[in-house]
């Protein structure tokens, strides 16, 4: 298999490089570099612990540099698609199908092609299967816990399926084979093409502004998801075949290294991060975000994505999150108290209430009559007294205790979970594997069953499928994600704990 992935891949790099993709100065008569598009200053490297396979940097870069360069000739867009006189004629005829289910069906229909489609070398190099939400089976939904997440996962998998059932008739009429007119061919189309939104945006140093809650910036609007990159013409985007290859970041570290005065946002310096589409040089350009050493991954930013919205469009997670967020139920009146939208108060991933849900709390936690005088320095961030800000803390640490013994697992079980899970999937030999099944937890056994273990049949047999592979790694999402977010609760209950202890009975 590695062999296979490995030949896949260097067909993909020569074919890219013979129709211009490049990272190099050098014009494409210099034959030397041809068998690689990325002679110049990436390659391809394994990075298990940050994405898998991603691209590194061949030589040290500087923040800004050009780091590739995609022709418009290579990208897979509806209008490319469409020089197939076939599918031009088909998708061209009157549909209420959206763009995106369009770009959907062209990408099933060149699978359908095999070797015959102009883009084989860039096909065969796809990932065979995803975890996004709408790929989980019931099972994986139900182990999230949290009604909100089970609700997105159960809304991210009718939407998929409305709208595979919407664009059958287009599939049918253009004659694909019958399995790419599966829901689980369309799941996968659709998780490659998968689009949403996000805003890619430089920091702004304003003086005098110290809240740690309170973030300014000049933002772009990208479109994005797994693979798929905005372009002016077409609001499908398009997939970007070698551009893909990079992994990508969450705001953080990588974003401190490029935060910027104002006088620095000029025209030029904005472009310099990540990259986009040109028309100057009619390519797709990618950018280096910040300085790189030899070796080190070449990564693009994402935008502020929780780990469940990050499970929603991109099938991973990230255990330090600067994104994630945790809501806990509001009555109406703490909402109506004040004017922050319901979507600003949270509890942020370290466990401290966000700026806007401490303010609504120290409102609601005034008397009424009150209220008024009491705003503007609840508003500025104040502290009102010691009394209110002691019974803030304690309906928040009482409210995160309630959701926590709500759940059916405790975070302790579910740590050990997780291990059992590992120990699982590390076994060397049936016999280690049957043992550590044998002495795992009802979970473990509750997942064999919900996959078809009858009595009597061999642990190993069933746990060697790649269908149970898959679907135990997406079980594993699933209980890492409920594993940070009860952390969360934890951490928020210690810091309350912290600021009622903080208040001495002379401070009273």
């Amino acid at each position: 298999m590695e062999r296979e992935e490995e030949g896949n891949l260097e067909i993909l790099l020569k074919w890219a490089s013979e129709i211009g993709i490049s990272n190099s100065p050098i014009s494409l008569s210099d034959r030397s570099c041809l068998s690689s598009c990325l002679c110049h200053s990436l390659f391809v490297s394994h990075f298990p612990d940050a994405g898998g396979r991603g691209l590194a940097a061949a030589r040290p870069l500087r923040r800004g540099e050009l780091v590739l360069r995609v022709p418009k000739s290579a990208l897979m867009t509806r209008e490319s698609l469409s020089k197939d006189q076939r599918f031009s004629i088909v998708v061209n005829a009157p549909s209420s199908l959206s763009p995106i289910q369009i770009l959907i069906v062209g990408l099933l229909y060149e699978m359908n092609k095999g070797r015959s489609s102009w883009w084989y070398p860039y096909l065969v190099n796809l990932p065979r299967g995803y975890d996004i939400l709408a790929t989980f089976g019931e099972f994986e939904k139900q182990a999230l816990q949290v009604d909100d997440a089970i609700w997105t996962a159960e809304k991210a998998t009718l939407k998929a399926e409305s709208e595979w059932k919407e664009a059958n008739p287009l599939m049918k009429e253009l004659n694909l084979k019958p399995q790419f007119l599966t829901f689980r061919a369309w799941l996968w189309a659709s998780a490659t093409f998968t689009l949403t939104e996000f805003h890619h945006h430089f920091n702004i140093i304003i003086p005098n502004v110290e809240s740690n809650d309170v973030k300014f910036y000049a933002s772009t609007l990208i479109k994005i998801s797994s693979r798929t990159l905005h372009v002016p013409w077409d609001e499908a985007g398009c997939l970007c075949p070698v551009g893909d290859l990079f992994n990508y970041v969450a705001p953080g570290e990588e974003d401190s290294a490029h935060t910027l005065d104002l006088e620095q946002l000029d025209s030029h310096s904005q472009r310099l991060t990540d990259g986009g589409f040109e028309e100057d040089v009619v390519a797709y350009c990618f950018y280096a975000r910040r300085h790189y050493e030899k070796g080190e991954q070449v990564l693009l930013g994402y935008g502020t994505y929780t780990n469940l919205e990050l499970l929603e469009h991109y099938g991973f997670l990230l255990n330090d999150n600067s994104n994630e967020k945790v809501f806990i139920p509001l009555q109406p009146e703490i909402c109506s108290s004040n004017t922050w939208p319901k979507d600003s108060m949270f509890i942020h991933q370290s466990g401290k209430p966000s700026f806007a849900l401490l303010s609504a709390l120290r409102i609601w936690a005034t008397p009424r009559n009150q209220r008024r005088p009491a705003s503007h320095l609840a508003y500025s961030g104040s502290q009102l007294s010691a009394e209110n800000e002691i019974l803030v803390m304690r309906w928040i640490s009482k409210n995160c205790n309630c959701i926590l013994k709500s759940l059916p697992t405790s975070f302790e079980e579910d740590r050990f979970l997780l291990s059992a899970i590992d120990k699982m999937q590390d076994s060397c030999s049936p016999l280690e594997l049957r043992n550590t099944v044998a002495s795992s937890t009802a979970h473990i056994h509750a997942f064999l069953e919900a996959n078809g273990l009858q009595d009597g049949e061999d642990v190993a047999e069933l746990l060697s499928s790649r269908k149970t592979k898959r679907e135990m790694d997406r079980w594993r999402l699933a209980i890492q994600w409920r594993v940070r977010y009860k952390e969360i609760l934890i951490n928020c209950i210690s810091h309350c704990s912290r600021v009622i202890d903080s208040f001495t009975p002379q401070n009273i």
